[in-house]
């Protein structure tokens, strides 16, 4: 034979969650943050000298 079902104890929070969830919607899906690590390697560690800029060909 199964158990019984164990009574949930009323919880306010909850309650007043769903009421909210209920007139205003539910929260938007959370976003990804990017990773800081793979952020900082994308751009380079130091600006670029003027004698690089300089002698770097205008074509590229």
């Amino acid at each position: 034979m199964p158990k019984a079902k164990k009574k949930s104890v009323f919880s306010v929070t909850a309650a007043v969650k769903a009421a909210a969830r209920d007139h205003v919607g539910t929260p938007p899906a959370s976003k990804v943050l990017p990773d800081p690590k793979a952020k900082a390697l994308a751009k380079p560690k130091h600006k670029e000298t003027l004698t690089d800029l300089l002698s770097k060909d205008p074509d590229e």
